[in-house]
């Protein structure tokens, strides 16, 4: 996840590519059956999954965000949100902002 949602978009960049220039990164997550996975701290568009539900800790309980099968947009603190499978081993399917390369370091000469 990048620190900002402000990034440059290619012209060239293809569809869902997980390439450098491409503004969406696809990305998988796998939840155990009857378990619950927290949410990396990020922005997310989720596609709908069955029977995985979306909750998030309201201050004294964990209440559904959205619902199994249905997609949403989700916005994670990397605390107290959190995936959650009513059954069976489910991988959540989301796109989020592509990070980019990784910088091999400060003021290198080019």
């Amino acid at each position: 996840m990048a620190l900002s949602l402000v990034k440059l978009i290619l012209a060239s960049s293809t569809a869902n590519s997980d390439t450098a220039g491409a503004y969406f990164d696809y990305q998988t997550q796998s939840v155990a059956a009857g378990t619950d996975v927290v949410i990396p701290a990020g922005l997310y568009l989720v596609y709908p999954v069955a029977n995985l539900s979306i909750q998030a800790y309201n201050g004294t309980s964990w209440a559904t965000l959205i619902a199994a099968n249905t997609g949403g947009t989700i916005f994670s603190d990397g605390i107290n949100v959190k995936w959650v499978s009513a059954s069976g081993t489910v991988t959540a399917l989301f796109l989020t902002v592509n990070g980019g390369l990784a910088a091999p370091g400060t003021f290198n000469a080019t």
